[in-house]
């Protein structure tokens, strides 16, 4: 009986909250006196995994599943823990996992719980630490079915190494046509080095920022911090920047190690959706913007002034210490 992790990869690569998840199963599996097995899609080389406690990763790979399918995956992984006999499954909390956790939780007539943020107080029975009332608070939860599945918030527990002996294997489940009842006919994505998902720093602008004209130094200071872009919710609303880069409660979540946010009021909903930050810096000429009271650092001054002198000291910085 094993523990069984999945393994979210993009392109044919490990993303790494796949890590985490790894990392996080590893701990769940020790304390079970268990292994770890995980499942991965479309991924050549899975050897990796064997850093983060992984003992054997089964390799799907499967024309139809190289796009995300969530009912597909949702039967993999089904079928990947009657063979393995693992009666824990770990998944992130990215949008993909937390849609095919409730699939899978269906399927197995599993207890789940997603935005799970530390490791289990306790197995036997299983605690957990989730974030709830739209990250305003923490909830320790109990699972009490048979089959348990816990999705982690990414950046909460972190990638830990934990070297292995890992064993990789072929997977190739008997899938009906009726899981492919619905596919993706297009995937509009955002372009940029950093996406929000993976980003360990996020660069954020809203309406201070005045026009779709001005955002060059947004990007600029995201450059130089190796970060995503985002904004606002008005902002994606007008057209000055796609939807995919709306983050808040109506967005997309954040839970990135340092949220910048430049020109932003802090409406509720922006907030619980980027309260999950380690760190965050407001930037606004409103003294009184509801995000100062929810920021860890706040500078009052005009972004205009301000983003372009952040940029050159970081620059500064960044040459003095290469």
């Amino acid at each position: 009986m094993s523990v069984l992790v999945y393994t979210e990869s993009e392109n044919g690569k490990l993303k790494k909250n796949a890590f985490e998840a790894a990392s996080y199963a590893y701990k769940v599996a020790q304390d079970m006196g268990t292994t770890l097995t995980a499942v991965s899609f479309g991924v050549a080389d899975a050897s990796a995994l064997g850093e983060y406690g992984v003992s054997k990763v089964l390799k799907v790979q499967n024309d139809k599943l190289k796009v995300f399918n969530a009912r597909a995956y949702a039967a993999v992984l089904a079928e990947a823990v009657g063979q393995e006999g693992a009666k824990v499954v770990i998944l992130s909390s990215s949008t993909d996992s937390k849609y095919l956790g409730g699939l899978l939780a269906g399927m197995l007539k599993a207890g789940y719980v997603p935005n799970v943020v530390a490791a289990p107080d306790s197995v036997t029975p299983m605690l957990v630490k989730r974030m709830a009332f739209s990250n305003k608070g923490f909830a320790h939860t109990e699972i009490t079915t048979d089959a348990k599945i816990i999705g982690v918030s990414n950046n909460a527990y972190g990638a830990h190494e934990n070297k292995t002996s890992l064993e990789e294997a072929s997977f190739d489940p008997s899938l009906g046509e009726g899981v492919f009842s619905t596919n993706s006919v297009n995937i509009d994505k955002v372009s940029g080095e950093v996406t929000i998902a993976d980003a360990d720093i996020v660069v954020s602008a809203g309406r201070g920022l005045k026009g779709p004209e001005n955002w060059g130094m947004v990007e600029e200071l995201a450059k130089v911090l190796g970060a995503a872009t985002a904004c606002s919710k008005p902002v994606s609303d007008m057209g000055w920047r796609p939807h995919g880069e709306h983050v808040g409660q109506t967005g997309k979540p954040v839970a990135s190690n340092l949220y910048i946010a430049i020109g932003i009021s802090g409406a509720i909903q922006h907030l619980a959706g980027v309260s999950a930050s380690k760190v965050k810096v407001v930037i606004n000429t409103d003294p009184e913007a509801p995000f100062f009271k929810a920021a860890d650092y706040g500078i009052v001054g005009d972004a205009f002034e301000v983003v372009p002198e952040l940029i050159e000291k970081l620059k500064e910085f960044k040459a003095q210490n290469a």
